[in-house]
């Protein structure tokens, strides 16, 4: 069974508003990310966010055709993740953890980080870094250290895993008391490394402009 945790937990401090909750192509971001993992065959999915946000979206009123449970976040994003995990079906073969502010990904990116995990037990959208690096002290002047972008990747999400593996590493982050802000670090935690896969416009809608920038994707998308 195919299962996702969406999380849509945070407080939109940096946007200013909620932007999981503002309107994409006519429908609010957070519905637009579930949407996402309905078409492409999820059987159940989890959406951690305050119960609030959930009303204002709609989505207690919404017919899926799967069934879509929400579940309070935590303090810190991996403790959200963890209450996510613990409320899918014993079923759960696999899962995919998506940024709920990530509504342009495709249901067909979704199935391609779905089959990459099924090869390797864990993958991971990610894209290349294109930019030129710079390093630079605290009031913001450049240092000279020369920053490679070799190799260099941006991660994105859905990040998708075997369920048992996914578990077992946030047990360890807990138990060591570690601080893991995706769920590549967390199984890294355990020695595991994740496959990169490089799919489509996934913008991560973080401050103001962002959204205008999604709406125009949004608006060129087949």
């Amino acid at each position: 069974m195919f299962c996702a945790v969406i999380v849509a937990a945070g407080s939109s401090r940096r946007a200013g508003f909620d932007k999981l909750a503002a309107p994409l192509g006519g429908e609010a971001v957070l519905l637009r990310s579930v949407r996402a993992f309905v078409a492409a065959g999820c059987a159940f999915i989890v959406v951690v966010c305050p119960e609030d946000r959930w009303q204002t979206v709609g989505l207690h009123t919404e017919k899926f055709g799967v069934p879509v449970l929400r579940v309070d976040g935590g303090a810190e994003r991996q403790d959200s993740v963890r209450a996510g995990l613990l409320a899918l079906p014993a079923e759960t073969r696999w899962v995919a953890v998506h940024d709920g502010a990530r509504p342009l990904i495709a249901p067909a990116g979704i199935r391609a980080c779905l089959e990459a995990a099924k090869e390797t037990g864990a993958a991971a959208c990610a894209h290349p870094v294109v930019d030129t690096l710079k390093r630079a002290n605290e009031q913001g002047f450049t240092l000279p250290e020369k920053v490679s972008r070799d190799c260099l990747w941006g991660m994105e999400t859905p990040q998708i895993f075997d369920y048992a593996l996914l578990l077992r590493a946030y047990d360890c982050v807990l138990q060591q008391g570690l601080c893991v802000t995706d769920e590549v670090s967390a199984v890294e935690a355990i020695g595991i490394s994740t496959h990169l896969v490089q799919v489509g416009p996934n913008l991560k809608i973080t401050h103001p402009g962002d959204l205008e920038l999604a709406e125009l994707l949004w608006s060129k998308l087949p």
